[in-house]
């Protein structure tokens, strides 16, 4: 079976609206980026339409992809010529990108898109809706700041000649701060039941991240690894922050960790923030296929992997590791987690079916090994990832029907985003060793002796391992060019920042290329 890029390729062209490489596209000599009224005024867009630009953010291609394969925590291994895609795998990981590369210039395209859509809603919507789009412009704002370094900006009702100005880092990072620290008093609070939507908790979890990395983006651009100086003031805003989100007594750390990843994750878990709900329009089965074999149930893509080191970093009894899920893993025969050793699945490839080792496609035992290479791997070479395990009775239809909503934002990580202020300089009652043993207790891990910034980056590791914050946390903590697995040697350190797509620098004076490239 072949790689699903493609698939995704075609289904981006079928069901997006193309994007030009300014920050909306030309609507054709209009004198408004945003679609007229009869009066020729700019046209508010629904808020609920602009939600969906979030799923740009969801899949195993593009953004996700961006920000878990140049880590330490996921892998594209080529086997045969699956999954060789003419490299794109092999770049992220490698660190060998360039303005050229294909998921590079969709992400992109993808972000400016959303960046237009979300200022027709912060400028032209009015009361709570327009609280909304101030969070979510917000939101986007800060994705493009950390993966491009550099934000391009538009009124809603500038000419569609105009050229957009572009924001630096630095400039970008004050704007986004200066504007949703504003948005939040238009939030409602969060109850369990808008997770999907913004809230002040959500818009206060986004303050504590900007607040966290406001090193990162004030770094010389001509020096973006750092060494970083981090500003115990701007430690203690991530405190003030993540502190107000723990007031919210809906929120508290899940005593079953699954809770959280599980289809019933929309319900029943205690942690998750901000969401993108499986009914506004994902699937989460992109998250288990992508590693899973052909043979197993459902049918997998057979492509990406963990790396050994990664996974040798969790205690066995650490539930985030392997856990079995009573009503799922007697049913398909995988436990959650990470999946090494024989696999076990149906006999029958379909649910109901009884539970045995599994074959691979020359009818060997299909054991999922530790050993795996960027470059030749056999079919069951790697250790597979199962985060959000889907739900046994859509499985024998493919697992579309699932309903795992996706996590964006998760009350651990804002624990452990307190944690990490207080070393950092922040003062608070409570200890950050505190802090992530609290964690660790209800993961069954043993509790931490002493706590230093490296075993605070391999906790949040293991706490947030494919919910898209590794790039963004290693960078952070300056390893990020540091060797891995299957990257032997450092790589150069303006990596940090990706480069302005080639197409882009041509439709617009106002980009610079980022240093290094």
């Amino acid at each position: 079976m072949k790689s699903y890029v493609a698939v995704v390729a075609i289904a981006f062209a079928l069901f997006t609206v193309p994007s030009c490489t300014k920050l909306e596209p030309e609507l054709g000599g209009r004198e408004s980026i945003a679609p007229p009224k009869v009066d020729g005024a700019p046209t508010p867009p629904t808020i609920s339409s602009v939600y969906g630009q979030l799923n740009n953010l969801v899949g195993q291609y593009g953004y996700q992809a961006l920000q878990e394969h140049s880590t330490d925590e996921l892998l594209g291994p080529t086997r045969g010529t699956d999954w060789d895609d003419f490299g794109t795998w092999r770049r992220l990981h490698l660190h060998t990108w360039a303005g050229d590369h294909n998921q590079i210039n969709d992400v992109w395209n993808q972000l400016n898109g959303a960046l237009f859509q979300t200022t027709l809603a912060a400028e032209l919507l009015t009361g709570t809706a327009q609280a909304e789009g101030k969070f979510l412009r917000s939101f986007f704002r800060f994705l493009a700041c950390d993966l491009f370094g550099q934000v391009q900006e538009r009124p809603a009702t500038a000419p569609a000649s105009s050229i957009p100005n572009v924001l630096t880092r630095s400039a970008a990072i004050d704007a986004i701060i200066t504007e949703l620290e504003s948005a939040v008093a238009g939030l409602p609070s969060y109850t369990a039941t808008n997770r999907h939507l913004a809230t002040k908790e959500a818009a206060w979890t986004l303050l504590a991240k900007l607040y966290l990395n406001k090193a990162v983006y004030k770094q010389d651009p001509t020096k973006p690894a750092g060494p970083y100086t981090f500003n115990p003031a701007d430690m203690n805003k991530v405190i003030q922050y993540c502190n107000n989100i723990a007031a919210n007594t809906f929120l508290q750390v899940d005593n079953n960790y699954w809770d959280n990843f599980l289809w019933t994750n929309g319900t029943v878990s205690s942690e998750n923030i901000f969401v993108r709900r499986n009914s506004d329009g994902i699937n989460m089965v992109w998250a288990v296929a992508m590693g899973t074999h052909y043979n197993q149930t459902p049918s997998g893509w057979n492509g990406f992997t963990t790396l050994s080191d990664f996974y040798d970093s969790f205690e066995d009894a650490d539930v985030r590791k392997s856990a079995n899920i009573p009503g799922f893993t007697d049913q398909v025969g995988i436990n959650a987690g990470f999946l090494i050793g024989q696999v076990k699945g149906p006999s029958t490839g379909r649910i109901g079916g009884p539970i045995v080792d599994l074959k691979d496609r020359s009818n060997n035992p299909l054991i999922f090994t530790r050993n795996v290479s960027i470059f030749f791997n056999g079919e069951a070479s790697g250790i597979r990832t199962n985060k959000f395990p889907l739900n046994p009775a859509t499985i024998n239809d493919g697992g579309w029907g699932s309903t795992n909503d996706f996590t964006f934002f998760r009350f651990s990580d804002v624990r452990l985003m307190k944690a990490e202020a207080i070393l950092r300089g922040g003062t608070d009652p409570e200890t950050a060793l505190g802090i992530v043993n609290g964690i660790r207790s209800n993961r069954n891990a043993t509790a931490l002796t002493s706590l230093n910034l490296t075993n605070l980056l391999a906790e949040r590791g293991r706490e947030l391992y494919l919910e898209g914050w590794r790039r963004n946390d290693m960078i952070r903590f300056g390893v990020f060019n540091k060797p891995v697995q299957e990257r032997p040697q450092e790589s150069d350190g303006y990596k940090v920042v990706f480069p302005i797509p080639n197409i882009a620098l041509s439709s617009n004076p106002n980009l610079k290329q980022n240093f290094g490239y």
